[in-house]
């Protein structure tokens, strides 16, 4: 349990507060705010709210109160590189309060799984979990058992009033280079179609969003990312996706998409988007003085993602 809140830290906080505000907009009773967000390596947690130099992890209260001031403005999200260790997150949890609710996977054994977790953190009172949950599991062929995602993509469905909507998120193998991306983001886009077009099947307004490490629009992944329908909402393409990029190297990494038919039409059909969404730069004002990179450590290397619909009256 963190001691009181120092007077600096809250009135950083509240700073902060008004700048959410100017960025992303108020929940209300007719939308529904989405979110992704890799929070690099959100595992272990330093239990003060001043770190020292040499305190490991980096990442201390502080620092999870501003992530948790952030997710408070969204309705549900989606959240990478949550550790095996779970300290950050239950302590996120505290900070964002009793209403606040979270559904994980285990971590995907093995080297590329990185001891990495799959993450919906969810306010409970404007967005219920209605039941489906699950991974993804590619099948088998006749010439044997197929190679799974490096990280098993995760699946979970939510409602909001007569609404139902299904989350799919993946946080995508980073790999030797983009060409050993590519098959995870292929396989990942075809098996998301097929759900989508199955009938009588729990996919009601798919969308999937996470960390698919994607470069530039037009490039191979982004092409096979979108090869199948999947529509990622023109108001992303100028948003910075990490606190790295600049005018000379922007990149696609984190999305949130979902799926058209043949003739560009949206297949969402009780949600609305509102054709406002972005990212927000949580840089400006940060206590601490820290570079860009130990800043990274301590929130993460990635700028949160969400898009706004509307609901149906």
């Amino acid at each position: 349990m963190a001691t009181t809140v120092p007077s600096d830290v809250a009135e950083n906080l509240a700073l902060r507060g008004a700048m959410l505000s100017e960025v992303i907009p108020p929940k209300d009773a007719s939308n529904l705010l989405i979110a992704t967000w890799n929070l690099r390596a959100m595992g272990g947690l330093t239990a003060k709210w001043h770190s020292d130099v040499g305190d490991s992890p980096a990442r201390n209260w502080y620092a999870v109160a501003c992530i948790a001031q952030i997710v408070s403005r969204f309705d549900v999200i989606a959240i990478q590189e949550v550790r095996r260790t779970t300290t950050a997150l239950r302590f996120l949890l505290e900070q964002l309060g009793d209403e606040w609710r979270v559904i994980v996977s285990d971590v995907t054994e093995g080297g590329p799984g990185n001891g990495e977790r799959l993450t919906f953190l969810y306010d409970s009172t404007r967005v219920q979990a209605s039941g489906l949950v699950g991974e993804i599991v590619l099948p088998a062929t006749v010439q044997g058992p197929t190679e799974q995602f490096a990280r098993t993509p995760y699946v979970a469905s939510f409602s909001r009033g007569s609404a139902e909507f299904t989350l799919t998120t993946l946080h995508v193998i980073w790999g030797a280079n983009a060409q050993a991306r590519l098959p995870e983001i292929a396989a990942f886009a075809e098996w998301m179609r097929a759900w989508a077009d199955r009938p009588h099947d729990w996919n009601d307004n798919l969308l999937v969003l996470g960390d698919f490490n994607l470069d530039r629009i037009g490039d191979p992944l982004f092409e096979a990312f979108v090869s199948t329908g999947l529509w990622p909402p023109a108001e992303l393409n100028d948003v910075p996706r990490t606190v790295f990029d600049n005018d000379r190297s922007k990149h696609f990494y984190d999305q949130i998409a979902w799926f058209s038919g043949p003739n560009g039409a949206s297949l969402l059909h009780s949600l609305t988007y509102s054709m406002r969404a972005g990212s927000f730069d949580f840089l400006p004002n940060l206590l601490g003085g820290l570079t860009r990179s130990e800043q990274s450590w301590r929130i993460s290397d990635h700028y949160p993602l969400w898009v706004e619909f509307r609901l149906p009256p």
